[in-house]
């Protein structure tokens, strides 16, 4: 029986996911746990795989087609079997089946054909031999008979020689062949060819006008769009700032440093800032709870969210159980996942049951800054970059001390400005007393 591959859930609010890249192609053999495409979720990339052995087919969506979880995207059919009927009648298109009989392949040695593509062959008495040399002998797919069929549509004087990979490159990038000089056999295009005159049109546009980049907003940006417009629309986010004097925070970060292995990573100022946040969070639980209908829940697990900048967005690993870690397990901990997420590495567990958010920008010379709430979440923290500061002391003499600015965002309808300033005010004594954040 056909086996239906969907589109899988990968995280509670997810709601549908952009195929990046099927990694195999219509008629190709499959094995149960094989990577068959590529899908981006809300936040990052993760690859569907075969649920048993078998036959690609049915394939329901192309590249860049935006598909809502749960729904069928591709079959796995047996020697013999055809996608379901529903399944033909939805797209309308004619049966097709799965060959188990050798004699139903080419008989020409070397010469690979998917099973739609064979259709496609019988169905226009088409020379597979010709199609063969077309395809540069290489494996005759759906996409290189139809563009055989393309090329041969033509009168033989108005004929463009050109291979299919340069023809499917012409049209993603909307280059006439017409105007590409061939650099193959006979004057054949080829892929590179289309690059070459795709390049040098492009360098003859920022010539003779102003350059104007488009940016499409891809599935992450979509996810942030939405969910801050969200937050900004329906939380009232109330604000509050306090200078945290840190002048005991880098001695105590070298201390840890000078007992860790040399070659062992160093542990890092938002690692100590996480596990400051989570003890003044056990002191002031309301900062670490959800508004869910008429209730508001408090939130036993302190699973604290790092914002982590990528080149096309902003991801949110979370650091679980942060309370019930060490300074060095959690830095440890935000280095691998910053790692992975650059890399797109991330797994859907490290991004979900966040119950707190922590957003510093120190590190790019901001001074202070508003974090925005990430919902379900109650607040955020924003931290800038240390300063030093001139602090005022008895008989009109002063001290200099380093400080950080702290801006907690917090959400009105849970918690009132008094709650929120007890948290901050708990922090700053946390921190100040910073050799004691491992007892």
């Amino acid at each position: 029986m056909a086996k239906e591959i969907i589109m899988p859930k990968f995280g509670f609010t997810q709601e549908e996911s952009e195929i990046l890249e099927w990694l195999h192609n219509e008629g190709d053999q499959v094995e149960k746990g094989d990577s068959i495409a590529v899908v981006s979720t809300d936040k990052i990339s993760m690859e569907v795989e075969a649920p048993k052995n078998g036959i690609l087919g049915g394939i329901r969506y192309q590249v860049g087609d935006v598909v809502p979880v749960t729904k069928v995207i591709a079959y796995v059919l047996q020697p013999g079997e055809s996608v379901p009927e529903a399944e033909i009648e939805a797209k309308g298109k004619k049966k097709t089946t799965v060959s188990d009989k050798p004699e139903d392949q080419p008989a020409k040695s070397g010469m690979q054909v998917t099973p739609v593509a064979k259709k496609l062959l019988d169905s226009n008495q088409l020379d597979i031999k010709n199609v063969f040399e077309f395809a540069g002998k290489m494996k005759i797919t759906r996409a290189v008979v139809e563009s055989y069929l393309e090329s041969n549509s033509k009168p033989e004087s108005d004929k463009i020689r050109a291979t299919p990979a340069a023809r499917r490159l012409s049209r993603e990038e909307k280059v006439d062949l017409n105007m590409v000089t061939g650099s193959g056999p006979k004057g054949r295009i080829q892929a590179d060819d289309v690059q070459s005159a795709q390049f040098e049109k492009e360098s003859a546009m920022e010539v003779v006008a102003l350059t104007r980049e488009e940016i499409p907003l891809n599935t992450i940006r979509k996810t942030i769009a939405r969910n801050m417009t969200q937050s900004w629309q329906e939380i009232p986010q109330m604000t509050l700032q306090i200078d945290i004097p840190v002048s005991r925070m880098e001695p105590y970060r070298q201390d840890i440093n000078s007992t860790i292995d040399p070659k062992s990573k160093k542990i890092t100022v938002t690692a100590l800032i996480a596990k400051a946040v989570a003890k003044a969070i056990r002191k002031n639980r309301i900062v670490n709870s959800q508004l869910n209908g008429q209730k508001i829940i408090l939130l036993e697990e302190i699973n604290i969210g790092i914002a982590t900048a990528l080149e096309d967005g902003l991801i949110v690993p979370v650091v679980h159980h942060v309370d019930e870690k060490s300074v060095k397990v959690i830095s440890n901990e935000i280095r691998d996942q910053s790692q992975r997420a650059r890399n797109n590495k991330l797994q859907p567990e490290d991004l979900t049951d966040g119950t707190f958010t922590i957003s510093n920008l120190g590190m790019f010379e901001i001074d202070r800054f508003t974090a925005i709430i990430n919902p379900p979440q109650s607040a955020i923290l924003a931290v800038g970059k240390k300063n030093r500061q001139l602090i005022p002391e008895e008989d009109n003499a002063f001290r200099v001390e380093e400080i950080i600015t702290f801006t907690l965002s917090a959400d009105h309808r849970v918690m009132d400005g008094v709650q929120a300033a007890r948290f901050l005010a708990d922090l700053k004594n946390i921190v100040q007393n910073v050799e004691a954040l491992d007892q």
